[in-house]
C-alpha cells in the first residue's frame, strides 16, 4: 500500500483503546462471541478471509456506551470463536466521513494482495432549514495490508447523484463488495427511493476504484419496514439470495416483528433486467437481538453469516458492564434447501464442546424437573422433544433457563399453531424494552428438536436442523444457570448437553 499517514483522530482512538481495555476483566466478556474492544459496537463490517484469518470489523464508538460518531473497530480469528483485536481500522477524519462518520461496509482483497474496504462516509452537506447539520452518504474506499489502512484520496468513489432520479441522497449506504469470475466488480447499496421505500441498488467497476450505476435489484415497495440496510446478495445452492435489515417494520403474524428485523429474499436473477426475482421471502432470526447480517465465502466453500447481536429496540438493556456494550452473534453457515434458508452454528463450535451428559427417554409433565448434569451458562444443549402418547399429544413444552430462585427466561413451544415464544420478561430487565418473541414453526410438529448455544449473555436457538433462529441476549446474572423442562400433557425427551470451553485459554 502507499505509505500509511494516520490522523490525529484515528491516533487518539487506537490510543485509548489500548489503554481502557486494560480495565476490562476478560471474565466479564462472552467467551466466544466477538465484544467490542471497548466502548459501543454495532453492525458487522468488512467480513473477509484474508491472509490466513478472518478479519471482522464493526461498527464502533470507542469513547462511549452509546452511538456516537463512528469508527471501524477490527478483529481477526483462525476459526471465527478466538478473537484478537487490532487497531481501530478507520475514524471520521476527512468532510466525506466526519459527521455521521465511517458507516457500515465491507472488504476483498485487491489482485495485488492488499485488503480493500468499501464504506459509507457520513458527511455534512450544508444545513437544514432548523440549522442543524445535513447530512449526506456516500461510498468511500480506503486499501491497506490488514491492519493500516489508508483513505483513497479519489474518495467518495460513489455518491447520490448516480441514483436513479428522485432517490435519497441522505439515506444511501452499507455497500457489499464481490469480485466477479470476469476480473470486474460489483456492489449492491441500500437506498431510499422517490416512493419513501427501501431499494437495493448495484454498481460496476472494472477496476475497484470508478464506479458506475447498474441497475435496480430489488424493491421493497413499502412491503418491509421502510428503509433497507445491510444488503448482501450470493449465489447458494442454485438460488440467489437477497439478504436486508428492514428498519420500521409492521408486523406481519409471527414471520415479522414490529420494529427493526432482518429478511431472507430466495429467488433468481433475471437474466435479463438484472433484477431479483423473488421465490420466498421469510425472516432471518425470530429472536429479540439479531440485525445487520453480513456474509463471506470461506476458503473451503462455506457461505458464512454474522450480525450484530442487540438490536436498536432493545438496546435499554444493557447488559452489567460498564466499559463496553455490544457482541455478535455465533456466525452460522447458511444453505438453501426446498427454497428455504437455514442456518445452523459453525463447525468450529463443535470442537469446543466438553464433558457430555445425555438422558435419553425422559418423562416430562407438569411439574418442573431438574434434570442431572444440565445447567450453564456457556453450554451447548440438543433437546428432542415427542408426545408420550401420540394419540394424545401435549398442548405446551417449556424449557427454563438462566434460572434462579428469582428470576429465568423461557423457550415455550405450543403444538396448537406451531407457536414457538422465546422470553426474558422474568430475567430481572427494569427496562421496557422488547422482551419476548414469537414466531410459527412450519408444519406444527409435535416431535420437534432445538439447539441452544449459550454463552454467557445469550441464547441462540436452532429449530429442526436450522429451519428457523431465534436469539436472545440475557440480562441475568452468569450465576443464574439452572434448566428445568415442563410440560402441558405428557412428552418424552432426549437430552445432550456439552461444556463449551473457552476458546481463549
Amino acid at each position: 500500500m502507499d505509505k500509511f499517514v494516520m490522523s490525529d483522530e484515528l491516533a487518539k482512538a487506537r490510543s485509548y483503546e489500548e489503554h481502557m481495555e486494560t480495565f476490562i476483566d476478560r471474565d466479564d466478556r462472552p467467551c466466544f462471541h466477538l465484544s467490542s474492544r471497548v466502548g459501543w459496537m454495532n453492525d458487522p463490517n468488512g467480513f473477509a478471509f484474508y491472509k490466513g484469518e478472518y478479519h471482522l470489523f464493526y461498527q464502533y464508538s470507542p469513547y462511549t456506551i452509546t452511538w456516537a460518531p463512528m469508527h471501524w473497530g477490527h478483529a481477526v480469528s483462525k476459526d471465527l470463536l478466538s478473537w484478537k483485536n487490532l487497531p481501530c481500522a478507520l475514524a471520521p477524519d476527512m468532510p466525506y466521513d466526519n459527521l455521521g462518520g465511517c458507516f457500515s461496509g465491507s472488504a476483498i482483497e485487491l489482485p495485488d494482495g492488499r485488503l480493500m474496504l468499501m464504506y459509507t462516509g457520513a458527511g455534512q452537506n450544508g444545513k437544514k432549514e432548523d440549522g442543524s447539520p445535513r447530512e449526506f452518504q456516500t461510498q468511500c474506499l480506503a486499501i491497506g495490508d490488514g491492519k493500516d489502512f489508508q483513505k483513497y484520496e479519489g474518495n467518495p468513489v460513489i455518491d447520490g447523484d448516480s441514483l436513479p432520479e428522485g432517490s435519497s441522497k441522505e439515506q444511501f449506504r452499507d455497500p457489499k463488495i464481490w469480485r466477479e469470475d470476469d476480473g470486474t466488480y460489483r456492489a449492491v447499496v441500500a437506498s431510499l427511493g422517490p416512493d419513501n421505500s427501501g431499494r437495493i441498488v448495484v454498481y460496476r467497476s472494472d477496476d475497484g476504484f470508478s464506479w458506475e450505476f447498474d441497475h435496480v435489484l430489488s424493491r421493497n415497495a413499502g412491503r418491509y419496514g421502510v428503509m433497507w440496510e445491510c444488503p448482501d446478495l450470493f449465489s447458494l445452492d442454485g438460488k440467489d439470495v437477497l439478504l436486508v435489515s428492514p428498519q420500521d417494520m409492521l408486523s406481519q403474524g409471527h414471520e415479522f416483528h414490529s420494529g427493526n428485523g432482518t429478511i431472507c429474499i430466495v429467488g433468481h436473477l433475471d437474466q435479463q433486467t438484472g433484477e431479483l426475482v423473488e421465490e420466498r421471502v421469510s425472516c432471518i432470526d425470530h429472536g429479540t437481538d439479531y440485525y445487520a447480517t453480513q456474509t463471506l465465502l470461506a476458503p473451503d466453500g462455506r457461505r458464512i453469516m454474522v450480525a450484530w447481536m442487540q438490536n436498536w429496540d432493545a438496546i435499554a438493556g444493557s447488559l452489567p458492564q460498564t466499559r463496553w456494550f455490544g457482541q455478535m452473534a455465533t456466525p452460522r453457515e447458511l444453505s438453501v434447501r426446498d427454497g428455504r434458508l437455514y442456518q445452523w452454528p459453525i463447525r468450529e463450535l463443535d470442537d469446543l464442546r466438553r464433558n457430555l451428559v445425555e438422558h435419553t427417554g425422559v418423562q416430562v409433565s407438569k411439574t418442573p424437573i431438574e434434570l442431572e448434569g444440565v445447567r450453564g451458562r456457556v453450554m451447548d444443549m440438543l433437546i428432542d422433544i415427542r408426545p408420550a402418547d401420540e394419540d394424545n399429544p401435549y398442548k405446551e413444552f417449556t424449557i427454563f433457563f438462566a434460572q434462579d430462585y428469582r428470576f429465568h427466561s423461557s423457550l415455550r413451544y405450543r403444538t396448537e399453531g406451531g407457536t414457538l415464544v422465546m422470553s426474558r420478561i422474568h430475567a430481572g430487565s427494569r427496562r421496557a424494552y422488547v422482551h419476548h418473541r414469537k414466531c410459527d414453526v412450519p408444519e406444527a410438529p409435535t416431535k420437534i428438536s432445538f439447539r441452544m448455544v449459550f454463552d454467557k449473555y445469550s441464547v441462540e436457538v436452532f429449530v429442526n436442523d436450522g429451519i428457523q433462529a431465534i436469539t436472545m441476549t440475557i440480562p441475568t446474572n452468569v450465576s443464574a444457570d439452572v434448566v428445568t423442562f415442563s410440560c402441558k400433557g405428557n412428552a418424552v425427551i432426549n437430552v445432550k448437553k456439552f461444556d463449551l470451553a473457552d476458546p481463549r485459554d
